[in-house]
């Protein structure tokens, strides 16, 4: 059995952690800091990784974003369906949608970043990085 620490990426990607190090911050302030949720470090603290990997890269993020926010107003949608017995109306399902989408912001800038960065980039996690950490 290995004593060493390896980090989950599952784990890695909720905390937003670095991809290829899963130990540094990707973000420089908390998620519910409204006025800074989308500060983000150029490179990670621990393996000076950048996090951009060409110019332009965090554009394919806004993809990302759609996706989960178009799942979420389906999910919710479903929701709103199933517990007003199929009665709600326009504006019973208008604002719950709204509303969680509005809420989700802050997540879902953040998340669409994470998961652009470990699901469509080159990088991948090192485990000798693990013994520097």
């Amino acid at each position: 059995m290995c004593n060493k620490y390896e980090p989950n990426k599952g784990l890695s990607i909720l905390k937003a952690k670095c991809p290829q190090c899963q130990s540094g911050k990707m973000y420089i302030t908390s998620a519910f800091k409204l006025n800074g949720f989308t500060q983000m470090y150029d490179s990670c603290p621990i393996c000076n990784l950048t996090f951009e990997v060409e110019p332009g890269f965090f554009w394919g993020a806004m993809y990302v974003s759609y996706a989960i926010t178009t799942g979420m107003m389906l999910v919710v949608g479903a929701l709103v369906y199933i517990l007003s017995g199929h009665n709600a109306g326009f504006w019973g399902y208008i604002i719950p949608i709204f509303l969680s989408m509005f809420l989700s912001i802050p997540f879902t800038y953040r998340y669409a970043r994470v998961l652009m960065l470990y699901m469509f980039s080159p990088i991948k996690f090192n485990k000798d990085l693990i013994s520097k950490v």
